[in-house]
């Protein structure tokens, strides 16, 4: 019967971060995932069909990855990774193959602006300047830390001008903030895209502050040259420098519990390894609390809440993936040369009130007029595909139940993918005679081959519903503790929730090495000290 001082549910980046920040400390580690790879969503396939085409079927834009506090503490350019961040990071093309540009220069990302409106570029700089100091000693130390209970935090921010200007705009609704400061409609349906990206539903109050955020953050959209699998090998290279074991095509069948506490896992084959210490779960609410623990351990409020744990309408995507024998060649490049190395495209969305027809669409499980973003990588890494080669993809958000159910998708998924190539090909008229080959993923795909996204939604868990900051997943399981002694959570359904940021394995790393009485020098001074000066 092994043993470890730690066992690990799931070997996604959160998971594998923890994993290495626990090695780090001395730990004796195992993670245990179902997949035949670590990494979880950081995934790099070969083309099957054409040797050498690589594909990121499931994450591909790290948002300001190298900023993250991790990549520094974990020597990750040691281990292998390079990341690319292109100066055109993001480009809007209209159906008039005109375009509005976010570039990592926050200047030319005006000019882009005053294209359409003098008004909208001046208001861009005006929420930059301000917000630039509530984004950098506020709310990256908060994603960088454990959540404080509500009450305090708002406590703590009305001290401050700052705060208090936090505050006040979160109050607001994405659309409210949006219609109130920016006139221009595709100046608001860009904003709002990139707002929606974070999968926050734009009709929420409490969110308005995510748009001025986003105007005044650092943080570009970045890749992993190799393809984005290259972050999960290096972190599972992390890992293992520190005598840590990742177990993989293991699916666990219980959470052990014994006298209240959590003391190993029970395998699907009917191994039993212990846990000395604690056991960590990456999971999701159903997972963790329902289908792996006995309901006599769990008290019948915290089942109920985790049965009520809500997912995302708007998350699931559906995927196209080309393999190309040229890059996509944009009608509106030909007026804008620079267009030719966008980073992030995004097609199909001219008006604001677009925003409402897919929301509609979602909720009624049918599919919306198609607005898709996505890349070619092989502009900025060639060594994604054979030479002269190249690789693209587009995503779009669609219903995970088409129809009323997902299983709709086996008969649909093709035509969809055709109608997106048609779309795409109206812009760019050269993907006609470049494509040699091409698949999809349709969100059912991405719920079975992910069981952790239930219902296909990559953030693991809605932003509505309350489960935000110190109530993610809900109240009494917001700081990565739950009702199970010596079981924490570290997955995208605990704050500050899901995309590649790997911070909720950081903070409960930082939860986890408070109680057990260790300070290592990685750690950040408390979020509530942080606040206070």
């Amino acid at each position: 019967m092994a043993s470890y001082d730690a066992i690990i549910l799931g070997a996604g980046h959160n998971g594998l971060v923890l994993q290495a920040y626990l090695g780090k400390a001395g730990l004796t580690t195992l993670s245990i995932d179902r997949l035949p790879v670590a990494g979880g969503g950081l995934a790099t396939e070969e083309d099957p069909r054409q040797p050498g085409f690589l594909h990121n079927t499931h994450a591909f834009f790290q948002r300001a990855i190298t900023a993250m506090p991790w990549y520094a503490d974990l020597e990750l350019e040691r281990h292998g990774v390079r990341v690319i961040e292109p100066e055109l990071n993001v480009a809007l093309l209209t159906r008039d193959h005109d375009s509005l540009e976010w570039w990592t220069d926050i200047e030319r990302t005006a000019e882009s602006f005053a294209r359409r409106s003098k008004k909208d570029a001046d208001t861009l700089r005006r929420w930059h300047r301000d917000f630039v100091p509530i984004v950098q000693n506020i709310l990256i130390p908060e994603a960088k830390s454990p959540p404080l209970p509500p009450d305090d935090r708002r406590r703590l921010l009305a001290r401050s001008p700052e705060g208090r200007l936090l505050l006040d705009v979160s109050r607001l609704s994405p659309l409210e903030f949006v219609h109130r400061e920016f006139e221009h409609p595709t100046v608001q349906a860009g904003l709002l895209f990139f707002n929606g990206l974070r999968e926050v539903d734009l009709r929420l109050p409490g969110f308005g502050h995510h748009i001025a955020a986003l105007l005044a953050s650092p943080a570009k959209a970045q890749m992993s040259r190799g393809g984005t699998a290259a972050l999960a090998r290096a972190l599972e290279r992390a890992v293992r420098e520190t005598g840590g074991e990742i177990r993989l095509m293991t699916e666990p069948r219980r959470i052990l519990v014994e006298s209240g506490r959590a003391v190993g896992v029970e395998t699907a084959d009917g191994d039993v390894i212990r846990a000395k210490r604690f056991v960590v779960s990456s999971l999701n609410p159903h997972q963790t609390f329902l289908d792996l623990l006995d309901p006599a351990c769990v008290p019948g409020p915290v089942r109920a809440q985790a049965e009520g744990f809500a997912y995302n309408l708007l998350a699931p995507l559906f995927a196209l993936h080309l393999a190309l024998k040229e890059p996509p060649q944009y009608l509106a490049a030909r007026q804008r040369p620079e267009l030719a190395r966008a980073f992030m495209i995004i097609l199909g969305l001219d008006h604001v009130d677009q925003f409402n027809d897919i929301v509609r669409h979602h909720e009624a499980g049918t599919i919306p007029p198609t607005v898709m973003w996505g890349a070619c990588p092989t502009l900025f890494d060639p060594s994604q595909a054979p030479a002269g080669g190249h690789t693209a993809f587009m995503w779009e958000k669609l219903p995970y139940r088409l129809g009323g159910n997902a299983e709709n998708w086996i008969a649909a998924r093709e035509q969809h993918g055709r109608d997106m190539l048609a779309l795409w090909t109206q812009y760019a008229p050269n993907l006609k005679h470049a494509v040699i080959d091409s698949f999809v993923r349709s969100p059912r795909e991405v719920a079975l081959s992910l069981p952790n996204m239930r219902e296909a939604d990559l953030l693991i868990g809605a932003f509505s519903n309350g489960q935000v900051g110190y109530n993610r997943p809900f109240a009494g399981a917001g700081h990565y503790r739950t009702a199970v002694d010596r079981l924490y959570l570290c997955g995208s359904s605990s704050h500050p929730g899901g995309n590649v940021t790997g911070l909720p394995g950081y903070n409960a790393a930082q939860v986890i090495m408070r109680e057990l009485g260790l300070a290592p020098d990685w750690m950040p001074e408390p979020i509530a000290e942080r606040l206070a000066r």
